[in-house]
């Protein structure tokens, strides 16, 4: 599979993955085609290129539903998770919470998955709970049951923590959610490169991600919407592409998904997007989840054995392993593992009540993709037992 990925070098650890996912050779060649060989815009032209094009675009929302378990016409094409969920904050959120509805988030959220609502939040006069974590950081669900009521009116959750690697029961999580009549978004991005989703059997009524996460391009990403709920809700952005008809007088707008894509759309990034799920779904999401598992077993394993490290998350994370060197910040973890060519990402990863949970500035994560392999880890030890040495 690393002979898949042209941007990675031989001797090179990238194990950033959760920050963004180096590209496969199908993705950059849909990329190069599509700009190349086969573009035109789509949804307008009558030529034959262009019919050409939505048909292909509109391919690849149907794989995207495919992918995920839902339908085509609830798959909304956007930037990314972030402008997901900012698009169920500000259309969904915007027009049916009111004063006094709560919010319910949890301590381990992107901050994407929380500054959108704290702003809706504000705006309407709502608040925001916050369940806590386990003991072994997962989002404590037992807590979150206890802590629903009626009044909650929407939970936002996190499939897989950026930070933790945790792994969230989805399913129980909506069970809970629908039990007080709350709708549930669930932020996938984490998730959807390396574990099967199935949404319409977690039951939830919004599911976001991002394609650059899923060895796909930048720029574009998937807003998933029960039909029922996008139909009622009102567009968020004005323009092109997004209406029925347009008078000084009256203006009506386009069913779902449409109505959600306003302008000219990121085109290459969706058939960029499609080649994705096609590799990924090709190497199978089962054998990458066990991949991804038995890296993050030997990381822990190894790194634990080290006095100085001292590591989050619970043993079974999803692709993801956080720690901290004691006595030295993790940027310079990773400016010295750098040194050593190998890449890990060191902060608050967007995650600073987390951090403040954990009661840490900042950690160093590594994060695993399917290149990947025991060098790599290796390599992360060497220069770990390196950092450890020169801070010793």
């Amino acid at each position: 599979m690393l002979a898949d990925f042209p941007a990675i070098p031989a001797g090179w650890a990238y194990l950033d993955t959760a920050a963004t996912s180096q590209k496969p050779r199908p993705v950059i060649d849909a990329i190069t085609r599509g700009y190349g060989e086969t573009y035109a815009t789509v949804h307008r032209g009558v030529y034959q290129r262009s019919a050409d094009m939505t048909l292909a675009f509109e391919a690849a929302r149907a794989r995207v539903a495919a992918f995920i378990g839902g339908k085509p016409e609830e798959v909304v094409f956007v930037r990314g998770a972030t402008e997901g969920i900012n698009l169920v904050a500000q259309s969904w959120a915007a027009t049916q919470l009111k004063p006094g509805d709560r919010i319910l988030l949890s301590a381990l959220e992107h901050h994407s998955n929380i500054v959108p609502w704290y702003m809706a939040a504000e705006r309407v006069g709502a608040a925001i709970d916050v369940v806590p974590l386990t003991a072994d950081h997962r989002i404590d669900l037992d807590a979150m049951a206890a802590m629903l009521t009626p009044a909650h009116k929407l939970v936002a959750l996190a499939h897989v923590s950026n930070v933790l690697g945790s792994v969230l029961d989805a399913r129980r999580a909506t069970e809970l959610a629908h039990a007080v009549g709350a709708k549930i978004l669930i932020d996938g991005c984490q998730a959807v490169a390396r574990l099967p989703v199935d949404v319409a059997a977690i039951g939830c009524d919004f599911y976001v991600f991002s394609g650059h996460k899923l060895y796909g391009p930048t720029g574009i990403g998937v807003l998933w919407g029960r039909y029922d709920l996008l139909d009622a809700m009102p567009p968020w952005q004005g323009g092109g592409s997004m209406i029925d008809r347009v008078s000084f007088e009256k203006i009506s707008y386009a069913p779902p998904p449409g109505r959600f894509e306003a302008g000219t759309p990121h085109i290459v990034g969706v058939l960029g997007l499609h080649a994705a799920i096609d590799y990924v779904a090709g190497l199978g999401l089962d054998r990458i989840e066990a991949h991804e598992a038995a890296l993050v077993r030997s990381a822990r394993a190894a790194l634990s054995q080290i006095n100085s490290v001292r590591l989050f998350g619970p043993d079974d994370s999803a692709g993801i392993v956080s720690f901290a060197v004691e006595g030295v910040h993790p940027h310079d973890v990773a400016t010295i593992l750098d040194e050593g060519n190998v890449a890990i990402r060191a902060g608050h990863h967007c995650a600073q009540p987390l951090m403040e949970l954990l009661e840490v500035p900042a950690t160093a994560r590594a994060s695993f993709g399917v290149y990947n392999g025991a060098d790599d880890i290796a390599a992360l030890v060497e220069g770990i037992q390196r950092v450890t040495r020169i801070f010793g």
